[in-house]
């Protein structure tokens, strides 16, 4: 029998999670014992609410990553934009901080289950830092912050990575989900679905598999190029030695004040720098001067996997600016100089 579990979490989106649901349920009714359907969450039974207008739904298992077949991660349901804890990023992030991450890596090493997302529901994952290495999509507005993680974005309705699928889009649970009954259970029941509901899915499933178009760097896996060597000052202006020094540094990101430590210095007509935060040191990616301001990318997996765009000015010893991952919202830099 298989087992389908659809993962709810407060403030989880209701159609990423009803829509597989009852696509599976009405599965269950062409294959008569072939399947099982349960809305789960990662600390057992109880009652969920939803991220509109806290409709509650009731849980009524416990996720079970060992069990074998299907487990669906929807996404989140708030505000785009802002800090507040109704926002999709804070909800997102904050599921991604529970058990839900130690259970969905656990299933992810096992040959049995297959998972997949809905929408933000590969953000989740991806701040978690499961998605790093892998393909995947989500809403064309995350699309930005699931790069910055370490995944490769796919522009597609549904991309399929093995163990991993992901649809993207807010109707794309539907799609995805009448996807995994084909490929569970067969084209039969998934037609069968298709003409109870008068829907059929959207787009080609995008696999890493086939002929990979020449203008295509995502397909092969491969990111675009980055440039790590240092910049040649004479490229970024004369202002650069102006930046020298340790900066202590404090970020305010939507998951709170972060700490951190960057050390900026030239040399050989180049300039460097280090950031340094809960004890992991990384390199300043593309240190440049761009007019009054010195701009920076940055890879950091604390407290996620994140690759991060930096811009500060300097007045004196104090710094202040942005630091951003995709549709994030810009996280405000303040700091001054120790040395």
């Amino acid at each position: 029998m298989l087992h389908v579990q659809i993962v709810l979490f407060d403030g989880f989106d209701l159609l990423d999670a009803i829509a597989p649901y009852e696509v599976f349920i009405a599965a269950s009714m062409y294959a008569e014992e072939a399947l099982r359907v349960e809305l789960v969450t990662a600390e057992g039974p109880r009652h969920v609410t939803s991220g509109i207008q806290e409709l509650e739904i009731e849980a009524t298992g416990k996720l079970d990553p060992e069990c074998g077949g299907l487990i669906i991660v929807p996404g989140a349901s708030g505000k785009v934009s802002g800090e507040g804890p109704a926002s999709i990023p804070i909800i997102l992030n904050r599921a991604a901080g529970t058990e839900i991450a130690v259970q969905i890596r656990q299933a992810l090493e096992r040959e049995d289950v297959l998972v997949a997302t809905v929408c933000g529901g590969s953000l989740l994952l991806a701040m978690a830092g499961l998605l790093e290495g892998r393909h995947a999509v989500t809403h064309h507005m995350g699309m930005g912050v699931l790069g910055a993680t370490g995944a490769f974005p796919i522009q597609a309705r549904i991309v399929d990575d093995g163990n991993l699928v992901s649809a993207g889009g807010v109707t794309s649970g539907l799609d995805v989900a009448l996807y995994l009954v084909e490929r569970t259970l067969g084209p039969r029941i998934a037609h069968a679905v298709e003409q109870l509901f008068e829907f059929e899915r959207r787009g080609t499933v995008w696999k890493a598999e086939g002929v990979v178009r020449a203008d295509d760097m995502d397909a092969t896996g491969k990111e675009e190029g980055i440039e790590f060597a240092p910049v040649a000052i004479g490229e970024v202006c004369a202002s650069a030695p102006l930046y020298e020094g340790k900066w202590e540094v404090i970020i305010s990101t939507p998951i709170g004040k972060l700490e951190t430590r960057f050390v900026i210095h030239t040399d050989n007509d180049s300039i460097r720098g280090t950031a340094t935060q809960d004890g992991e040191t990384v390199e300043f990616i593309h240190p440049r001067v761009q007019g009054d301001k010195l701009v920076w990318d940055l890879r950091v997996s604390k407290p996620m996997k994140l690759q991060l765009h930096f811009e500060v000015i300097v007045q004196g010893d104090v710094m202040t600016g942005t630091a951003k991952a995709g549709f994030l919202p810009a996280s405000k830099l303040r700091g001054h100089r120790l040395v």
